[in-house]
């Protein structure tokens, strides 16, 4: 039978205290934080939808699964386990363990980037991006129309578009090392790329031989998503449509923080072995042995346990359907969201709700400050501020401005998601008063990790 409630697939058996704060005491951290969320103590945020990147839970299993780690320097027997886990659900040659996704990031752009290279994406997030052009390269969005319209209610927002894409590699012969899809579409709204829309790029990519990479942090979420939405999908296992994923690419970049369950860790993964042997020599030199990688043994058996739960129908079921929960209670409200809502968080659309305040002034910034003086709710702004500014220095408006309230693993139960919406509702309701920011202090790169601002008279 099918029932409206939500319930968790697991019981709670550890909890971590919220502390309880009041307005006036938010108020005054976050301008000591120089109004940027990052900066603020955990201890003084009551719901942190900053990030789902290594805040989830871990299971009963998996911290039984750290008690078993082996912490030999080489050869150790937990790296078997993580990388026969791994194996069993992208069946790539070489897996290279990281302490984290952009290390991983790091080294393949290392290898692959440099000055007169482009790398197009669907779209690429903050330290993808920023990986790039550190090596001198371009990075390039190259995401379907309806990815970049917050209504559009197309099932894969995050689809690659193929036709721009062929044309752009037959543009740039010879300066693409490597395509990456990101799975799924984080700075688009945590939208799904289809099983088709991965056949038609991997043609594309084999018809310029040029190597296709799967920027696969969330493929669980995407792989549900295509069992749900994709036609001829719904009858098949999540674990299967994921190694149908993998076959079509040529590797993959992984935040292990995200779908497989930990609190720390990534990867590398390809199957060309000469460039293998140029990843391992980075490795060596910035993470550790190639069987440790940055990460304890007990670090990576847990992973590999938390890449057997991750494709748990039932506990998809519930995250996809809990963040939808969230999704869908604000857009009843009239709070303009990304449609449809994403699998790991849900983006509200901070230009749409604020258009007193111009885009090079920060609405995403300035609803995401809303949002914790009101109800101590940290987000993340993803626009402007995350993705203005540019190599060459100059800065423009972002294509969106939105705020992700992104829902951590196993973490919250509806209870507080419904304290989330209660606020959302507060702030939007005097939206009309909010105003603007300025930067008084960046860095010149992922300058929304530490950027100072200040409110706009």
């Amino acid at each position: 039978m099918a029932f409206r409630t939500i319930i968790e697939p697991f019981r709670i058996q550890s909890v971590a205290p919220l502390r309880m704060t009041a307005p006036e005491q938010r108020r005054s951290a976050i301008e000591a934080a120089g109004y940027n969320l990052f900066g603020l103590h955990s201890d003084d945020v009551m719901i942190d939808l900053l990030t789902d990147s290594g805040t989830g839970a871990m299971s009963r299993d998996q911290w039984a699964a750290i008690q078993h780690g082996d912490e030999s320097y080489a050869g150790s027997p937990s790296f078997e386990i993580f990388r026969d886990a791994v194996q069993g659900l992208f069946p790539f040659k070489h897996v290279i363990p990281t302490h984290q996704g952009r290390a991983a990031e790091k080294i393949i752009f290392t290898v692959l980037g440099g000055k007169g290279r482009t790398i197009p994406s669907n779209t690429h997030f903050d330290t993808t991006r920023a990986n790039i052009e550190y090596t001198g390269a371009e990075a390039v969005d190259l995401v379907i129309a309806e990815g970049r319209d917050p209504a559009n209610l197309h099932p894969f927002k995050g689809n690659m578009d193929v036709a721009a894409l062929d044309a752009f590699l037959d543009r740039n012969a010879g300066r693409v090392p490597v395509v990456f899809v990101t799975i799924t579409n984080n700075s688009g709204g945590g939208q799904p790329v289809s099983l088709a829309n991965l056949r038609a790029t991997h043609a594309v990519c084999r018809k310029h031989g040029v190597p296709l990479f799967l920027a696969a942090c969330r493929f669980a979420e995407n792989a549900w998503f295509i069992r749900e939405r994709e036609p001829g999908q719904h009858d098949r296992a999540v674990a299967d449509i994921v190694r149908d994923m993998a076959a079509l690419a040529d590797g993959m970049t992984m935040s292990a923080k995200k779908d497989p369950m930990g609190n720390i860790g990534g990867w590398l993964a390809l199957n060309d072995d000469a460039l293998a042997e140029q990843c391992r020599n980075l490795l060596i030199l910035t993470e550790g042995f190639p069987t440790y990688g940055g990460l304890a043994g007990r670090d990576l058996e847990a992973l590999a346990q938390g890449l057997k739960e991750v494709v748990d129908h039932d506990y998809l079921r519930y995250r996809i359907r809990s963040t939808a929960y969230l999704g869908e209670a604000l857009a009843r409200s009239g709070i303009p969201v990304v449609q449809p809502i994403g699998g790991h968080a849900v983006y509200l659309d901070a230009r749409a709700l604020l258009p007193q305040i111009a885009p090079l002034q920060y609405p995403g910034q300035a609803l995401a400050v809303a949002l914790y003086e009101v109800g101590g709710v940290r987000g993340c702004e993803i626009g402007t501020v995350m993705f203005g500014r540019h190599p060459d220095g100059s800065e423009q408006p972002a294509a969106l401005d939105l705020v992700r309230l992104a829902i951590p693993r196993r973490t919250y139960t509806q209870s507080h998601i419904d304290y989330v919406i209660e606020v959302c509702q507060e702030v939007a309701a005097a939206a009309g008063t909010l105003r603007g920011y300025r930067i008084v202090a960046e860095p010149r790169q992922l300058r929304h990790f530490t950027a100072r601002f200040a409110p706009l008279a």
